[in-house]
Parts: structure tokens; sequence; C-alpha cells
């Protein structure tokens, strides 16, 4: 069984905290309304190769969304990135209490993967949550920190691919 490939998209596919009036080199702007957006559309960044570079590791990953859009992230992302329709983790409680010093998200990424190899990116890992799933996951994790001002690159790509072809996938 391949590992999972937890998939956050504000922050790693969407850097959102790059300059407003600087586009990243290779994103694209979409203009999105997801549910309970009420204001002006969302403005989001998304970079075509991303889709590319994920298909790919679809080689030696199972891909899931690890993401608020949750099922909305097959609507209005996958699309944009030339993504199927994925599983996503249907967050019990959004920004919910966690345990002391790690991401909300975390506690859930472990009942989701249920002792299963994954790697995560997300742009609010710390290193509380590396030592906390270090703690309480008996299977292999790697979970990677993606700058919300930069998102995903060449290297993030690269260490994803080394480390699950170190699995043996």
């Amino acid at each position: 069984m391949k590992p999972l490939l937890l998939i956050d998209v504000d922050g790693p596919l969407n850097p959102y905290a790059a300059p407003a009036t600087r586009r990243p080199a290779g994103y694209a702007t979409h203009r999105m309304r997801p549910t309970g957006w009420e204001t002006r559309p969302l403005r989001v960044w998304l970079n075509p190769e991303h889709g590319a570079e994920l298909r790919g590791l679809a080689r030696q990953y199972e891909l899931v969304w690890a993401t608020t859009w949750k099922a909305e992230a097959n609507e209005w992302i996958g699309p944009h990135l030339g993504l199927p329709e994925l599983p996503y983790i249907d967050w019990p409680e959004m920004h919910g209490k966690a345990p002391r010093g790690i991401l909300w998200k975390t506690q859930y990424v472990l009942e989701y993967a249920a002792g299963r190899p994954f790697a995560w990116f997300d742009d609010e890992i710390t290193s509380m949550d590396r030592e906390w799933v270090d703690r309480h996951h008996l299977a292999a994790a790697l979970l990677l920190h993606v700058h919300p001002g930069i998102g995903l690159t060449r290297p993030d790509f690269d260490a994803l691919a080394d480390w699950a072809a170190a699995l043996g996938v």
C-alpha cells in the first residue's frame, strides 16, 4: 500500500502570504467563491506546474486533500491543477482544540492516516507537530513545512519523491 500524501492548499499551493501586488512567477490568478465566502471573490494563486508534480508523485503516493477547503478543493483547486477528484480529510472540527502547542489539524491527520506512512505538507507545521507525530504515530511520517509566501518549490517535490523512494515505493 502506498503512503499517503496529505495536501494543504493555502500556503503550499496558494502562496497567500506573498506580496499582494506581486504574483509569484509561474502562478496564475483565480477568483473563487467557496462556500461561506460571502464577500468579494477570493484571490487564489495556483501554479499549473504543481499539478504535474503532484500527478507524478501519485505513482508513489495516494494523494489526499488535507485542507480547510475539504471537498471543495476538488471543485475549486483540483481542476486548475489538472488533478482528478481526490479523497479529503473531513475535519470533525476546524480550528478546534488541540493538544498544547500543536496545529489543530495534526491529531486528525493521525486519525486519518490510521497507522499508515504519510507525508504531509502545510504552512503551519512546527517542530512541536513533528515531535507529537513521532510520539503518537508508529509508521513513517514526513512533515514538510512550506513557507506561505513562497509555496512549494523544486526542493519540496524532490524531498517528497526521495522520502517515498527511501520507503521502497
